[in-house]
């Protein structure tokens, strides 16, 4: 009886260790990435997950960076994770909830009614990270990833983030006075009573065209996650974005090091190609991200980098290799 106890005992020992190992898969990007899908319960939707990638890290290693994603975009940047693993850094990149890897069939993509829908995935994924021997991670983000990061440093200052790395952050609207003014705040308000309007319903493939292999750019990514012609914009996601930049807008005061990334200039996005695409931001205004992001918190240093494009690590070269050589010098002093 004694050894049936025993033998019971040390399954099930053995069948949790299994599963915690078996917690990461094999990822889509092929090689050594992994991915694990974490539940986060439900929301108006259903159930909800979000996804964190990573590779198996390295032995010791006890410094690491989460990379948050943008808009109609999900962590596709390999070349990002396998530099950053040779510069001494454990990689992780997190998949939001309804983003890529996270996108339920029942579920509207991309679709939040507040950025604070996204805390819990951050707060999760750094509590993975912390409990995977992690003691100094750096948060990175680009686009509206680099908004939601600065958002939540806001309202999470004691948060276990050495340092915040931003690449284009959606920290302003690019668009006229008016709009800005007077249109976009007029939607955020009755986006709080009509959450499901939908506001636009395409989009430009101009900035998709700059990226991808079969057309301008250097890159292949999965097409029904990151969509060349975009998705609906809802009156709710509207008025998440404004709520979260007016809050920013007005500082953060986050303590640890903040690096912002950016293009030198900004070129208006058109239906019509123009060569221009390749070397500048068609998405933000650049001015508005350096106002922006110099009131971040008190340790903030900001670049522009010659010829970038919105993604400045899907750049074209030498514009790419600057903003590796921008982070890496970065990583090294904080």
């Amino acid at each position: 009886m004694r050894m049936k106890r025993f033998y019971f005992l040390g399954l099930f020992a053995w069948l949790c260790i299994f599963s915690l190992q078996a917690q990461y898969v094999h990822d889509i990007l092929g090689g050594t990435y992994q991915k694990r899908t974490i539940e986060m319960g439900e929301d108006d939707e259903g159930r909800v997950v979000c996804s964190l990638v990573r590779r198996p890290p390295l032995e010791g290693c006890q410094k690491a960076i989460l990379y948050v994603h943008g808009y109609n975009d999900y962590f596709f940047q390999s070349q990002l994770g396998d530099s950053i693993q040779k510069h001494g850094y454990d990689f992780y990149a997190l998949d939001l909830r309804k983003y890529g890897r996270s996108l339920l069939p029942h579920q509207d993509a991309f679709y939040c009614r507040s950025l604070k829908e996204y805390f819990a995935d951050i707060d999760t994924a750094l509590h993975i990270i912390k409990e995977e021997g992690h003691r100094d991670i750096v948060l990175m983000g680009h686009s509206t990833g680099g908004l939601i990061i600065s958002y939540y440093m806001k309202h999470h200052p004691d948060a276990n983030v050495k340092g915040v790395a931003l690449n284009s952050p959606f920290l302003d609207w690019n668009f006229g006075w008016f709009m800005e003014q007077a249109l976009i705040p007029a939607v955020s308000f009755l986006g709080n009573y009509f959450p499901e309007w939908t506001v636009q319903s395409g989009g430009n493939p101009s900035y998709a065209h700059s990226l991808l292999k079969g057309f301008h750019g250097e890159w292949e990514f999965d097409t029904d996650w990151k969509m060349p012609l975009g998705h609906p914009k809802r009156a709710g996601w509207i008025r998440a974005i404004e709520e979260a930049q007016r809050d920013v807008q007005q500082g953060c005061n986050i303590q640890c090091p903040v690096l912002v990334l950016s293009s030198t200039r900004s070129y208006p996005e058109s239906a019509e190609w123009h060569d221009e695409y390749l070397s500048s931001d068609i998405v933000l205004s650049v001015d508005d991200i350096q106002q922006y992001g110099e009131r971040l918190g008190p340790n903030v240093e900001r670049h522009r980098i010659e010829g970038g494009i919105h993604d400045l690590i899907l750049s074209p070269r030498p514009a790419r290799d600057e903003a590796y050589r921008l982070l890496f010098e970065w990583m090294e002093q904080i």
